[in-house]
């Protein structure tokens, strides 16, 4: 699998990102540290417990790194979801958070796969 094939499975924009870091080298240095990051499991935690604000942090800190890594359908989902907690309630988070799970497993199963290939 090469990184654009890995980048298409996880629903990304690889050009985006190769514009922004201008080294595949990078790409694949940050894209590989991501499913070790923790923030998702502070997330589902945060959000177990109650704890909007400690959720919007988490949800927030995912949002970003998607951004910066071109990871386009788990950064749009972790948007909607950083926006309902942005006023510190978890209102809407139950309805939201599934399609974070679901873009979430898709991009750290791509991932994976694609450091399985190297």
């Amino acid at each position: 699998m090469t990184i654009q094939e890995c980048y298409r499975a996880l629903g990304g924009n690889y050009d985006d990102v190769i514009g922004r870091l201008r080294s595949e080298r990078l790409v694949q240095k940050f894209m590989l540290k991501f499913p070790a990051d923790g923030s998702y499991q502070l997330l589902l935690r945060s959000l177990a417990e109650g704890n909007a604000p400690e959720a919007f942090r988490a949800a927030h800190t995912i949002k970003g790194m998607c951004q910066n890594l071109g990871f386009t359908a788990l950064e749009k989902s972790s948007t909607a979801l950083t926006e309902s907690l942005r006023g510190g309630e978890l209102g809407g988070a139950a309805e939201l958070l599934p399609p974070v799970q679901a873009d979430y497993e898709k991009t750290v199963e791509a991932i994976k796969t694609f450091e399985a290939s190297l």
